[in-house]
């Protein structure tokens, strides 16, 4: 017995050894960037100092009334939104296709290959394609406008509010720029999110329907179930929490959403700030145009740490599957 004992005890002492690795990068490298930065949050710590001073709840109290943040957080929310439904819409319909064994549609690990492509794309190359698509100004026109303004679909010319004329009295007028109009700008931002995401949402999905067992399909149809209610009744039912864990990690990356709209235009959210998510919002105060409240920027990433989290718990509590607790209720 007792060496059956040494034997395990040698055995865990090696698993520590495997694992020691792991755990020494994790606390470098994220448990203490996260501990220090939640200490930061109730410091004062600015511009090119070292040291600080612990200041309370200070940065917290101005966070709540800041309303440069509430903004940031109702466009992240936006933008989010507008890509998240056609995302998850889209990528749903064209996985219950695929894995349709009565459509038994062709090339569809091409298909799959082809939609999650945008994916492996880096976010910087993607937002610096789209800014050229759609640019306004310098010495050429960018490839959208000159493919409108032949075709009459261009914008008046005005100067301080008066609209001006050739020499002829002909209205001047211009290509169209885009990045000057909010909806457009939004739209395209939550476009190339969605343009990006889908596929691999797509493929999350996919996994999870071929993860129902097929007997389940089997019964039905012999029921005289259609698609239409199999899909109803079975696939969306079982694909639950796999939805679930979409929501959710597409909601903990909405929150983080930086790379696409800070390339895109001025780094401020520009047309009005429309385009200002809240990452981006911490980052200006923390490191961007000479700000380095560094103490302010850990303030507001806590508060983004707690919109993600009661996002989540929210989820988590609206879409779980009640079915168990009320059978272990009557019982």
């Amino acid at each position: 017995m007792s060496k059956r004992i040494g034997q395990e005890t040698r055995t865990n002492r090696w698993g520590y050894f495997f694992i020691a690795p792991f755990v020494l990068v994790f606390c470098v490298f994220n448990l203490y960037p996260t501990l220090y930065t939640f200490i930061l949050s109730f410091s004062d710590l600015q511009g090119l100092r070292s040291d600080f001073s612990l200041v309370g709840f200070k940065n917290f109290i101005r966070l709540v009334q800041d309303q440069n943040f509430w903004g940031a957080l109702k466009n992240t929310f936006i933008i989010w939104g507008f890509n998240f439904v056609p995302q998850l819409g889209v990528a749903l319909l064209f996985a219950v296709w695929l894995s349709d064994t009565r459509l038994n549609l062709t090339g569809g690990g091409l298909f799959r290959a082809i939609v999650y492509m945008p994916n492996l794309l880096t976010a910087v190359s993607v937002a610096m394609l789209y800014k050229s698509l759609f640019g306004f100004g310098g010495h050429a026109i960018a490839p959208v406008n000159q493919i409108l303004y032949p075709l009459g679909i261009n914008v008046p010319v005005f100067i301080d509010g008066v609209q001006q004329f050739d020499a002829n009295g002909q209205p001047l007028r211009e290509a169209i720029n885009f990045f000057r109009i909010v909806p457009f700008t939004r739209g395209l931002v939550a476009f190339i999110q969605w343009w990006m995401w889908y596929g691999n949402t797509l493929i999350i999905l996919m996994a999870g329907i071929t993860a129902i067992p097929v007997s389940l399909y089997e019964a039905a149809v012999v029921d005289g179930a259609n698609g239409r209610q199999t899909t109803w009744f079975i696939t969306l039912p079982l694909l639950r929490p796999i939805m679930l864990f979409v929501l959710v990690t597409s909601a903990i990356g909405g929150m983080q959403m930086f790379d696409i709209p800070f390339l895109l235009t001025d780094g401020w959210g520009s047309p009005n700030r429309s385009i200002l998510t809240t990452t981006m919002y911490q980052y200006n105060m923390a490191f961007g145009r000479g700000s380095n409240n560094y103490s302010y920027g850990a303030a507001i990433s806590i508060g983004i740490f707690v919109v993600t989290m009661v996002l989540s718990l929210l989820f988590f509590f609206f879409l779980q599957d009640r079915s168990d607790f009320k059978k272990g209720g009557k019982a």
